[in-house]
């Protein structure tokens, strides 16, 4: 993987968990093939690697992703027990 790109990309993103996520999903797509999901959707060089495509593609913001917005835990209130 490009160093560069990964950290153009990481400013995007701003998680790197949530980055390596995406990019993962989206190199699977990649080497499955098969439809529209599986071709680069930028011009990329044949000897481009396919982290390196995914990467590119959320740099120039061809992709997408949508975070989940966090819920406070909140802790079950236990049930009484009833006495014998």
């Amino acid at each position: 993987m490009n160093a560069e790109l990964c950290k153009k990309a990481l400013e995007l993103v701003g998680s790197p968990n949530v980055l390596i996520n995406i990019v993962s999903r989206r190199v699977r797509q990649l080497n499955a093939g098969g439809g529209g999901l599986g071709r680069p959707l930028v011009d990329v060089p044949a000897s481009m690697g396919l982290a390196d495509i995914a990467l590119t593609e959320i740099i120039e913001e061809k992709m997408g992703w949508i975070l989940p917005e966090e819920v406070a835990a909140v802790r079950p209130i236990p049930k009484k027990r009833k006495k014998h």
